[in-house]
């Protein structure tokens, strides 16, 4: 008996979704759904109810009806790219260049959802096919929310990683400004003004914030450094990945570097800002690689890195740079040392290092924090330390130099965590026109 004669037996039909639907049980550890397993019994052997009442039956030779047709493709439609955004895999756009050159703006990623475990929906009330937003309004109710919980998945987050999560700071929106960060412009300009000019605000739930993608350059428990750009861990210099870049001083002779070496090199062009005073670049992004090959041209008299040393150049400053105080004299590229904290630990709080937990310990973990005659209260409750609930991590983007990662707003706490990127299935080039603004070398490029 072949398998095709096999599945066409009702017995077997159905003991195979039934195997199926009880693995996906036991993964998602709520036994109430067993109870899934009557519809699936009747549909397939005592077929006494219309499951998909939606779904008309034909007699032999009478006319479709077209708009059922259509209405039943939609809804399994719907059903079957909902579970997989849910469960697997969900598209993902790279919508900035700060991870240039691993991953570039316009990329189109597959995000796989299997690498750390999937969350389940705290917000399950979404219009299909949407995250956040539809048309200028929210897509999504908060009528039902649900605690944060994450299934098992393949691993966990690693040193190296490339991550996509929830943006911290975008459980605050600005309806006329939604790409921005809230608290920076608070802290820049003072939050009646930035509420009057771009306002009014939109408060979001966890697992509706806007979506970023970095590289994990720290896990909980570890200890980070950055010296002059090079990024130390537990006191150990960290791999420098191909895909990392800087932005460098590059004098010339007077004449601008042909565009079609630096795109030949791999360089983004719209951020190749020639200074004829100079002559030369001021700030050109480029990798290891990319220095070896430029030094190498003609019209380049020098080639020197920019290293940012305190106080932090413009744009940069004390208001830009976690932790947002005076106190740490850091810059981008010289920044920490600074522990990642872990689920679990315990640290002891003072007026000294209260900044680099408050938001933790008030946004992310749920408690109301106070201070009194310099005195930190929880809950209501005097305090000198603190246990963590959950893992947190350190990110950065690979285009150190035109990142806002979390050097610019902290620890990414565990549950924000979405996916690992798989698959890059199209990227196109914003700043060429078809057909040469289509990368083929990237299509289908697993990450």
């Amino acid at each position: 008996m072949s398998l095709k004669e096999l599945y066409r037996n009702k017995w077997a039909r159905f003991g195979f979704w039934a195997v199926l639907y009880v693995l996906w049980v036991i993964w998602l550890g709520n036994y109430w759904w067993l109870f899934g397993l009557v519809p699936i019994f009747d549909h397939h052997i005592t077929r006494k109810v219309k499951w998909l009442f939606w779904k008309k039956e034909y007699k032999e030779g009478e006319k479709h009806n077209v708009l059922l047709d259509w209405l039943d493709a939609i809804i399994f439609a719907v059903v079957v790219v909902t579970f997989i955004n849910t469960f697997f895999f969900q598209a993902f756009k790279i919508p900035s260049s700060s991870m240039e050159s691993s991953l570039y703006t316009g990329d189109h990623l597959f995000v796989s959802k299997l690498a750390y475990g999937p969350r389940m929906p705290q917000t399950p009330l979404t219009i299909p096919f949407t995250h956040n937003v539809i048309g200028r309004g929210e897509s999504y109710s908060t009528l039902i929310q649900n605690d944060y919980r994450r299934l098992k998945g393949f691993g966990s987050v690693e040193t190296g990683d490339y991550v996509v999560f929830g943006f911290p700071h975008g459980d605050t929106v600005l309806t006329k400004a939604p790409a921005d960060d809230y608290y920076m412009a608070v802290r820049a300009a003072g939050r009646e003004r930035i509420i009057r000019e771009y306002g009014p605000v939109i408060v979001r739930p966890s697992d509706k914030k806007d979506h970023y993608v970095k590289r994990c350059v720290a896990v909980a428990g570890d200890t980070l450094e950055i010296r002059d750009g090079l990024v130390y861990v537990n006191s150990e210099a960290q791999t420098v990945w191909p895909g990392v870049q800087n932005t460098y001083r590059v004098v010339t002779t007077g004449q601008r570097i042909n565009p079609v070496h630096l795109d030949e090199l791999g360089l983004n062009v719209a951020e190749a800002g020639f200074l004829p005073s100079m002559p030369g670049y001021p700030q050109l992004p480029l990798t290891e690689k990319m220095v070896e090959a430029i030094g190498k041209f003609p019209n380049v008299v020098s080639v020197t890195r920019n290293v940012d040393t305190y106080p932090p150049d413009f744009p940069d400053s004390e208001l830009t740079i976690f932790p947002f105080s005076s106190d740490f004299k850091w810059t981008r590229d010289n920044y920490g040392p600074l522990w990642i904290p872990a689920k679990d630990a315990h640290v002891e709080l003072t007026m000294d290092n209260l900044p680099l937990y408050r938001r933790i310990i008030t946004s992310y973990e749920g408690n109301e924090l106070s201070i009194e005659d310099g005195r930190i209260f929880i809950n209501g409750e005097e305090t000198h330390g603190y246990t963590f609930k959950q893992d947190y991590y350190f990110m950065m983007g690979d285009n150190r130099h035109n990142s806002l990662d979390s050097r610019y707003w902290g620890f990414v706490p565990e549950d924000h965590i979405v996916g690992k990127p798989a698959l890059v299935w199209l990227s196109i080039d914003g700043n060429k026109s078809f057909p040469k603004n289509v990368r083929w070398r990237r299509f289908f490029k697993f990450v």
